[in-house]
């Protein structure tokens, strides 16, 4: 028994020693190599170009950006500040005006259609009948025009609010326009009334046969929340949940409708109940709805969601497939995605301080190239929290980073 032992102990030994050896790191060093050796896309060039000189020493970062596409920088811009527009889309006291639809170009000048309201904003402490809980809370959508895309005439108002018991008699906000076979399409966001933190916004349509009007809006909703979560309690609070349902069980917001492949992509952002705050920030992701014909029914992809980050939609097509700008929220955010399918999205670039909100200029030649529609358009911005106006952004291709004086190669 006591010889059995000592040979037991010495077995243990020899393997403990033989896993601390420098045979067994060099073995852990060929397993790193070979990583790479298994991939074929990975040259000597690309290590050069990283900086990275030992293949036998990788760190997780090194490993990742070994393993990111080459693509290039034709995607990469750069934002400027937002500036002011002048006429009546001037900041004006006492006013919201948000959200920024696209622009087209109609009868020699650009249009666009926003949310608006008036007075300030009261949040959910008192009387959510009356106060007003949101900027975007009992909103109008209006439109106005311009020559230049600088100074702009308020023409009027578009889609009101519905009648008292109508899905949107609360509020209709967040709009977007959509021209096909000379009609013309605004889908937008709308709330019921009461306004409380559980309620669940849906998406409108409206369609007419010039960009003026009048509209025709539609008698029930186009898209509506998944209804496969459950409120914990009565409780007025959205963080509390039995069971958290599809992404968008909450919320459907910033629609915007692309004709696509013979269809008709309605692209939107999606709320969850329970909503939670991840190491990417809020956790919003897009979805698509699709349909056959401009007024649905639009049929909500089994591949939803189709990103795992952004807020306001921003898409646009681009050599066969799908653009989309991703920003605010999401460990994602502040990209440009592409997908040559309207589905399946990969990151083209990373980019930083992207204006919010944007309405695309969908005169621009989108297809010149990838990011031709970003080069001016319209944005918002918090005046304070009573108050917001539109505002102009321009963006600019970077290619290369050179100092005062010296000459990019």
């Amino acid at each position: 028994m006591k010889v059995n032992k000592i040979v037991l102990l010495l077995v243990t030994f020899v393997l403990v020693f033989s896993c601390d050896s420098p045979s067994s790191s060099s073995s852990q060093k060929e397993k790193q190599t070979k990583l790479l050796d298994e991939n074929s896309m990975i040259t000597e060039e690309q290590m050069d170009k990283l900086g990275i000189t030992n293949s036998e020493y990788l760190s997780a970062a090194s490993k990742r950006a070994l393993n990111w596409p080459d693509i290039g920088n034709e995607w990469f811009i750069e934002f400027s500040g937002p500036t002011p527009l002048k006429g009546d889309l001037a900041y004006e006291k006492g006013v919201v005006r948000r959200d920024p639809s696209a622009m087209i170009k109609e009868n020699g000048k650009y249009y666009v259609w926003y949310s608006k309201s008036t007075g300030k904003t009261d949040g959910f402490g008192g009387d959510i009948e009356n106060d007003k809980v949101f900027p975007w809370d009992r909103c109008d959508i209006w439109y106005a025009t311009s020559e230049d895309g600088v100074t702009w005439k308020e023409e009027g108002l578009a889609v009101p609010r519905g009648k008292k018991g109508a899905y949107d008699d609360r509020s209709v906000f967040t709009v977007e326009i959509m021209k096909w076979a000379d009609k013309y399409y605004l889908c937008y966001q709308t709330v019921k009334s009461p306004y409380n933190v559980r309620v669940k916004n849906q998406i409108g349509l409206a369609w007419a046969d010039s960009p003026d009007g009048p509209w025709t809006k539609s008698k029930e909703p186009i898209l509506s929340p998944a209804d496969n979560g459950i409120w914990k309690g009565e409780e007025q609070n959205r963080f509390l949940v039995e069971k958290k349902g599809d992404f968008d069980s909450h919320k459907v917001h910033d629609p915007c409708i692309i004709p696509y492949k013979g269809k008709f992509y309605l692209y939107y952002k999606g709320e969850q109940m329970g909503e939670e705050i991840t190491f990417g920030g809020r956790q919003i992701r897009h979805g698509v709805a699709i349909a056959d014909n401009p007024l649905g029914p639009y049929i909500k992809s089994p591949y939803n969601p189709i990103s795992n980050s952004g807020h306001e939609i921003c898409v646009w097509k681009y050599n066969g497939g799908i653009a989309s700008l991703i920003t605010t929220d999401g460990p994602e955010k502040n990209t440009i995605q592409w997908s040559p399918d309207g589905i399946n999205f990969e990151i083209m670039a990373s980019i930083k301080d992207a204006s919010h909100a944007i309405g695309l200029n969908r005169s621009a030649d989108n297809e010149r190239e990838p990011t031709e529609i970003l080069r001016w358009g319209l944005t918002h911005i918090y005046n304070n929290y009573d108050e917001q106006s539109i505002m102009r952004f321009t963006s600019k291709r970077r290619t290369s980073h050179v100092a005062k004086g010296e000459k990019a190669k």
